[in-house]
């Protein structure tokens, strides 16, 4: 017995185990577990690919380098350089950019990824979204199509393509790490929704790409959250949806066309859940609704809680917002509201901040903060009410060219040296192209009597 139990213990199974450890690693064995592993690893590879990605992106992102005068000594000038990135968005030469990145610029240089070296001329910029719009002389170049940033999922895979610290045309990767994130660190006021990544960006990548693993542009590269002024973990970018609206307002009409409901709005927090009963804790709570607006007109009422606009959840004040922004003064759009825990739908047509449908904005290019002034063109309102057309003084600037002939605001420019002046475009036009004395003529609506004040360009 004890002879039996010896030899089964210690000399019968090892050799069993040692002739299945053959078995599976026999020569053929080993291979196709090798073969199998091979593959397994190339499929597991297929979600994070980026070659095609960024072959297909890195050709339409530029270097940015915008130059700003300024004193040295009494007998002498120099420039101070803002470094950052851009992106082809027209085979003919418009780039996109941060409006951080080209603020108060008066000389814009672009490097393109083939070394070709341009001069960029400002077409328009929006503070509020930080967006610039500048263009090139060059025809058949590579550019990126906006993509539709609403697709993106919180997970997936994404590439930042720009040029920090300089290095041009540097490709990193992340995920999308959230949507519609609010930060408060470029002092806007009511657009602040962020795709949040954790890709690598650093000073210099403003205004570069984001794009998804199709290469499709999805966001522009506009911030990061750091103690230290470098990258930390934390990125953020202008959604394509909203920066797509902007370019294509700035191209049509020389600035952003921003729709308004008539509401003042707060996010739905628990307190407020319980105090409407409702059933979850989310949705755009309003406190207001302005007499006459677009949202007193649609029989939305204080305490109602917009839930989607457009079939789009919102479950916060930068979806919200984001949505919003995708539209202009004039469009019509279905909102779905929750009313006494019931949910209702109405329709709207969006006004603007002077609550009629016209397409008006506030005008404050350069080349007028260089006056000192800001503008804008008159509404049908005011166009039938004083039968005129022109431009309205917005705000004059202490100290400045427009402020020293005693201009104030409220002044309606009708002529720039006795042309006719139709709206904000035209008035630009011929600043940009006259040199020497000018002579606005105009009048205050509520003064009588035209009042003429010169100035010399």
């Amino acid at each position: 017995m004890i002879g039996l139990v010896c030899y089964h213990n210690f000399i019968a199974l090892p050799r069993v185990i040692e002739s299945q450890e053959r078995a599976d690693y026999s020569p053929v064995g080993y291979h196709d577990r090798l073969q199998n592993y091979r593959e397994a690893l190339f499929r597991s590879a297929i979600p994070t690919d980026f070659i095609k990605a960024a072959a297909k992106s890195k050709p339409s992102v530029v270097y940015v380098n915008s130059y700003q005068k300024v004193s040295g000594s009494l007998f002498t000038e120099g420039y101070e350089r803002e470094k950052g990135s851009g992106i082809i968005i027209s085979s003919d030469g418009d780039i996109i950019t941060n409006y951080h990145v080209v603020k108060d610029a008066d000389y814009i240089e672009v490097t393109l990824g083939d070394k070709r070296e341009f001069v960029a001329e400002v077409v328009g910029i929006d503070e509020v979204s930080d967006i610039a719009l500048l263009h090139i002389e060059a025809s058949s170049l590579p550019y990126l199509l906006f993509a539709d940033s609403d697709s993106l999922q919180v997970g997936e895979w994404i590439l930042a393509v720009g040029n920090p610290f300089g290095l041009q045309s540097t490709v990193t990767a992340g995920i999308v790490s959230a949507k519609a994130r609010d930060i408060d660190i470029l002092d806007k006021n009511d657009v602040s929704s962020y795709i949040q990544t954790d890709a690598v960006i650093n000073p210099g990548s403003s205004g570069g790409a984001i794009v998804n693993t199709n290469g499709q542009l999805m966001g522009i590269s506009s911030a990061i959250l750091s103690s230290t002024g470098n990258y930390q973990g934390l990125s953020f970018a202008i959604p394509s949806n909203v920066a797509r609206k902007v370019v294509v307002d700035i191209k049509e009409f020389g600035a952003v066309q921003r729709a308004r409901i008539g509401i003042a709005i707060a996010e739905v927090n628990a307190d407020i859940a319980k105090k409407l009963r409702l059933k979850e804790i989310k949705g755009i709570h309003i406190n207001s609704v302005n007499l006459n607006s677009a949202a007193a007109e649609a029989g939305i009422k204080r305490n109602d809680v917009i839930v989607s606009i457009q079939d789009y959840p919102v479950s916060g004040n930068s979806e919200f917002y984001e949505q919003l922004n995708k539209y202009r003064p004039g469009d019509r759009i279905t909102i779905k509201y929750i009313r006494q825990g019931r949910e209702a739908l109405t329709t709207l047509v969006l006004r603007n901040h002077l609550n009629t449908t016209d397409f008006v904005s506030v005008r404050n290019d350069k080349i007028l903060r260089d006056l000192g002034i800001e503008i804008r063109d008159l509404n049908s309102i005011e166009k039938k009410r004083m039968n005129i057309s022109g431009v309205m003084i917005i705000s004059v600037s202490k100290g400045s060219t427009i402020y020293k002939t005693n201009m104030e605001p409220g002044f309606i420019v009708e002529s720039f040296n006795d042309i006719t002046i139709e709206n904000s475009q035209e008035f630009i036009s011929l600043i940009k192209n006259t040199e020497g004395d000018v002579v606005l003529k105009g009048f205050y609506e509520r003064y009588p009597g035209e009042f003429p004040y010169s100035f010399e360009l």
